[in-house]
């Protein structure tokens, strides 16, 4: 990322609050999050909006954390018709029938143990390391996976805030 405003980042700067709100839901579910985002716009350099959502991340509360984690489909399920949960998740396209059966089995017993989908930036990742991620957390204690899902959103919300403020 560069440490000069971009085209992105100077149009993002000055939507109008309703389209860069919504912008911002697509990044995070977090109400919250959002809002502390867009109240601290203008931001001078793409780095300098990445730095506010490390500390809007930090920040959430266990109820805006729950309302982020919400906003995320299940490995190796992403929403139908979801361009952005199907590009994460790509490591898990060509997945074998074996891989998505037990990934579904580990998904159905980290929601079971802590209530809430396994959370992990898989931008990158094969399926084999989701699944590997996903069997060795999930013997965390829960406040051990609790920051552990907090710092996945963080770095889930950094990838997405990079793409909106590309350049075009």
């Amino acid at each position: 990322m560069t440490t000069s405003s971009t085209p992105g980042l100077a149009r993002f700067n000055t939507q109008a609050a309703p389209e860069a709100a919504a912008a911002l839901h697509e990044v995070c579910a977090s109400g919250h999050w959002g809002s502390v985002i867009l109240s601290r716009r203008p931001y001078a350099t793409p780095e300098a909006l990445l730095l506010a959502n490390d500390a809007a991340t930090a920040e959430l509360s266990e109820k805006d954390l729950a309302e982020a984690m919400a906003g995320h489909p299940p490995i190796g399920r992403p929403e139908p018709g979801d361009p952005t949960s199907a590009r994460e998740q790509r490591g898990m396209a060509d997945a074998s029938d074996e891989l998505r059966a037990e990934m579904l089995a580990l998904n159905l017993a980290y929601q079971e143990r802590f209530g809430h989908v396994f959370l992990i930036c898989a931008t990158g990742a094969t399926g084999e390391q989701m699944r590997d991620a996903l069997r060795a957390r999930i013997a965390n204690p829960p406040e051990r996976e609790r920051e552990i899902v907090r710092a996945e959103l963080g770095k889930i919300n950094r990838v997405r805030l990079t793409r909106l403020v590309q350049d075009s």
